[in-house]
Order: C-alpha cells, then sequence, then structure tokens
C-alpha cells in the first residue's frame, strides 16, 4: 500500500516554511494525542504518521531529499519508520513541541506512560554513523549489505535503580524568586544524565554506566537506485542507552565507486565507444559494458562520429519508481595519427572523391542540439 505524501499528512504545501510545519504538526499531534483519544488505534496511527511526516519535513537535509526522491529516499531501512515507532522514541525528539499542553514536557501518559507527570523518562542512545561504498551494478539492482558494527549494549549483570535526585523523572524543577515572581525551570538531571536510573551493580569491564563495546553484524537492505551522498537509517542499531532507554540508530551514508567505463548522470548512463575509421566506412557491432553485463550493439554504416545510441531502460532505476533511466552510446571514431606510405597513398587518392567530401544533411545534428537532446 502506497504511503501517503508528508505534505498531505500534515496539510501543508511544499511551499511552507519550517515555521508553518511545525504549527501544522502541532496541531495534528494534540487532535490525535493519546491523552486525548485513549484506546482509540486509529488516532494512534494518525498521531504516528504525523511524527513521521514531521521528521522528515523540519529537517532541511530530509526534506531535500524528500522533494527529490519521495519515500523511496527512505527506503530500505532507511525512514523514519512511523508505523512501527513506539511513543518514547517519539515524545523523546518531539516532547517540546506540546509545550503545556498535557501538563508539561511533554505530558504523555497513554499507552502505557512514559513521561508525564513525574513518571520515569527514557532516553535514546547515540547514533552511529558508517559508510557503505556500492559498485554501479550494486546501485542499479539494490542490495543487502552486512556490516561489522562496533556499539555499546548494557553489560551482562548490570542492574539499575531509581535516581535518588530526580526520583525517576530524569528532570529536576528548581523554583527561583525574580521580580517578576516565581519561575520554575527544569533542567537534566546530572546525576543520571535524564535517564531517570542510576547503576545498582554492575560487572568489573563494564563502564561507569553499565555499558560495554561489542561488535555486531548488522544488516542493511539498500534500494535500488540510491546516490552518492544519499543517508539511510537503520532503526534501533546505533547505541543502546542505559537502563530501559531506547536504542540510537545506525545511519548509513552511501558513497558510490567510480566505474571503468560507465559513467553516470542521473539515472542515465553514459558510455564512449570508440571506432576505426574503417568500421566507421563499413560498420560493426562492437560489445560493451551495461549495469546488468555485456551487450553487444550495432553501428551502421556511415556512421559519425559524435554520433548517441540510446539503449532505453540499460540505467539506472528511479528511486521514486519511475521507471529506468537509459544507457547513451557515445561514437567516438578514431582518426589514426601515424601512417605508412601506403595507406598515406590511399587518402591522398581519395582528397577529391566525392564520397570522402563532408555533406551534412538536415538530420545530421550539431554538437549543440545533441547536447540539448541529451538533457531533454
Amino acid at each position: 500500500m502506497a504511503k501517503q505524501d508528508y505534505y498531505d499528512i500534515l496539510g501543508v504545501n511544499k511551499s511552507a516554511s519550517a515555521a508553518e510545519i511545525k504549527k501544522a504538526y502541532r496541531k495534528m499531534a494534540l487532535k490525535y494525542h493519546p491523552d486525548k483519544n485513549p484506546d482509540n488505534k486509529e488516532a494512534e496511527t494518525k498521531f504516528k504518521e504525523a511524527a513521521e511526516a514531521y521528521e522528515v519535513l523540519s529537517n532541511a537535509d530530509k526534506k531535500a531529499r524528500y522533494d527529490q526522491f519521495g519515500h523511496q529516499a527512505f527506503d530500505g531501512n532507511g525512514g523514519f519508520g512511523g508505523g512501527n515507532m513506539n511513543m518514547d522514541d517519539i515524545f523523546s525528539q518531539f516532547g517540546d513541541i506540546f509545550g503545556g499542553a498535557f501538563g508539561g514536557g511533554g505530558g504523555f501518559s497513554g499507552f502505557g506512560g512514559g513521561f508525564g507527570g513525574g513518571q520515569q523518562r527514557r532516553v535514546k542512545g547515540s547514533n552511529l554513523r558508517i559508510r557503505v561504498k556500492l559498485t554501479l551494478e550494486e546501485i542499479a539492482n539494490g542490495v543487502e549489505k552486512k556490516v561489522k558494527v562496533r556499539r555499546k549494549a548494557q553489560a551482562p549483570g548490570t542492574t539499575y535503580k531509581t535516581c535518588s535526585t530526580c526520583n525517576g523523572s530524569g528532570q529536576v524543577t528548581r523554583i527561583t524568586n525574580t521580580i517578576l515572581g516565581r519561575m520554575q525551570t527544569a533542567t537534566t538531571c546530572t546525576t543520571c544524565g535524564g535517564a531517570g536510573q542510576s547503576i545498582d551493580k554492575k560487572p568489573n569491564d563494564a563502564d561507569a554506566h553499565g555499558m560495554l563495546v561489542k561488535e555486531e553484524t548488522v544488516s542493511i537492505k539498500i534500494p535500488a537506485g540510491v546516490v552518492d551522498g544519499m543517508q539511510l537509517k537503520v532503526s534501533g542499531k546505533g547505541n543502546e542507552a542505559p537502563g530501559n532507554g531506547i536504542s540510537g540508530d545506525l545511519l548509513v551514508a552511501i558513497e558510490e565507486e567510480k566505474h571503468e567505463t560507465l559513467q553516470r548522470e542521473g539515472d542515465n548512463l553514459h558510455y564512449d565507444l570508440y571506432i576505426s575509421l574503417p568500421d566507421a566506412v563499413l560498420g560493426t557491432s562492437k560489445e560493451i559494458d551495461t549495469v546488468t553485463g555485456k551487450v553487444r550493439i550495432k553501428v551502421d554504416a556511415g556512421v559519425q562520429s559524435g554520433k548517441i545510441l540510446r539503449l532505453r531502460g540499460k540505467g539506472i532505476p528511479s528511486i521514486n519508481g519511475y521507471g529506468k533511466g537509459d544507457l547513451l552510446v557515445h561514437v567516438n571514431v578514431w582518426t589514426p595519427k601515424t601512417l605508412n606510405k601506403q595507406q598515406k597513398d590511399f587518402f591522398e587518392s581519395m582528397k577529391d572523391d566525392e564520397h570522402f567530401l563532408p555533406k551534412p544533411e538536415s538530420t545530421d545534428k550539431s554538437f549543440f542540439e545533441k547536447v540539448k537532446d541529451m538533457f531533454s
């Protein structure tokens, strides 16, 4: 089932400002907030959809990629994963959006609790970032990569207790008397770092937070058509958080390896085919590289240098699912630089032959027309 457009979810257009997007999200989130809609699965789904849309559209880099590639920019474990998000994850990132509408600090009490009225807060572990190199063939076909990641995880045997400083809330409230009256501020608890828990017992080889670094193999599904510099996200494969916290994410930056004979331009590929003068005169067939293997193409007799042969559908699949690009074969007639006497005599004799005189036809396009066609 196709995912709904993020702009439609929030009820804004593509030209909406950051402030308008935030305002629209707050309106949606308050409407479908779990405290207002207890045990309402439809409201819960809409609440998560709004959070997913806002997570992308409120980030300039993600918004740009979404505007260009749509939902497929975040497929292959690359999206926010709104349908699989838990409420703690949403409130840990966007709790400030709600202000005091639900008792302050996000005020989340529905769906098992987690953020309201002095209850225990769940923190999120830090994200990890890696680069994955892909060949042009892997980009064209999509690939599943298995990578080894060193991530923090809770050490076996580690136990936690409620932080005595913040009583498990993760925040410390202070009241200050000012000339304007009594002002209340809430800051992250420095004792537990906002986790609401402190170490009770831990193994000797664990760090101060009861964590160990371990190596884990993570499988990453990379969709066809990704571009160099694109970032995918594997949810929950970053560093774990102490206690009952939420694991961070693994951010995967795509790096495209240079191909030996093919050059990429968007979804199209370019190939330089060099042929000899006799082949250009008499015609020939040549084997060339594509991302799905080698293919043999026919070069007609009398082909002109600069001719572009278009192999439709032999390029890169669109990340948006709009078909495939083309492979553009650029024919270059190779002129010999050195000739023996017999060869020189032949061409001397052909200088004034009418078959060797340039006679461009109306169908022979100029260089600029070819460039124009290539980009249209």
